[in-house]
């Protein structure tokens, strides 16, 4: 349905809508576990990231919870409730648009990048390093600070207002945010080695170099965030895991 600002709903939103429609009829009820994610989206004809983000919606608003290892079960069956936010892009659509703009951006930041810059540049990858080392819940702000340094070495003010709404969207959108928090909870971390990569680019004026390594870092980051949010990978781990234990048990008996 279109939402009361008059735009239309993201595809997540949608799918997510339609989630609770079919719980609040009855046809999930609490305590029942959801289809299994490659089910839902042949159900809904979108793609597994798709449902991923409709998930984390309806997890949001308190209608489903994610149990790794096990899959998603209804917990709440209460017509009423607040929808979801028309404003909040999926991390998935997000990360892309930035390998794309940012892939483009360190091309041409290499071209015209100062030295002043690239110590800049340099000095973020150490605070990079510290945050990752002590663990500090700093939501990557050196991360940020280097991609932004990039942004701004285009001498574009477009560019750089393009990425660093980007930047802002991923900081507001409590989707985004719980998708990355579930990312930082796996273990998984900003890559130094990474990010020094696109940096020695960067130095040695590579403008091919750098957007290729920018573009193929971002899109990294989605494969993060498919491994952090991926249930049933853990699912069917366990299951081997069960499966392995018993075959030595019985091999024991055996003995």
């Amino acid at each position: 349905m279109a939402s009361s600002s008059g735009k239309e709903p993201r595809l997540y939103q949608k799918v997510a809508e339609k989630l609770v429609a079919l719980i609040e009829s009855g046809d999930y009820t609490v305590g029942m576990r959801l289809p299994a994610e490659r089910d839902l989206a042949s159900m809904f004809s979108v793609s597994r990231p798709t449902i991923r983000e409709a998930v984390i919606a309806l997890e949001l608003e308190s209608f489903v919870e994610v149990r790794m290892g096990s899959g998603v079960y209804v917990i709440e069956n209460r017509k009423g409730k607040s929808r979801f936010s028309d404003k909040d892009v999926g991390p998935f659509e997000l990360t892309e648009a930035r390998a794309l703009f940012e892939g483009e951006a360190a091309g041409l930041a290499a071209t015209m990048i100062t030295d002043e810059e690239l110590s800049l540049l340099s000095g973020t990858l150490d605070e990079m390093a510290c945050e990752n080392k002590n663990d500090m819940d700093t939501h990557e702000a050196a991360d940020k600070k280097f991609h932004m340094i990039i942004a701004k070495a285009t001498n574009n003010s477009a560019i750089t207002s393009v990425i660093e709404q980007l930047w802002d969207e991923r900081e507001s959108s409590k989707l985004t945010k719980r998708m990355y928090e579930k990312v930082r909870n796996s273990g998984l971390k900003p890559s130094v080695d990474e990010h020094r990569e696109i940096y020695e680019a960067l130095k040695s004026r590579d403008a091919k170099t750098a957007r290729d390594l920018m573009r193929a870092h971002l899109m990294r980051v989605i494969d993060g965030i498919l491994e952090a949010t991926e249930v049933e990978a853990v699912e069917a781990a366990r299951k081997q895991t069960i499966k392995i234990r018993e075959r030595f048990s019985q091999t024991r008996k055996l003995g």
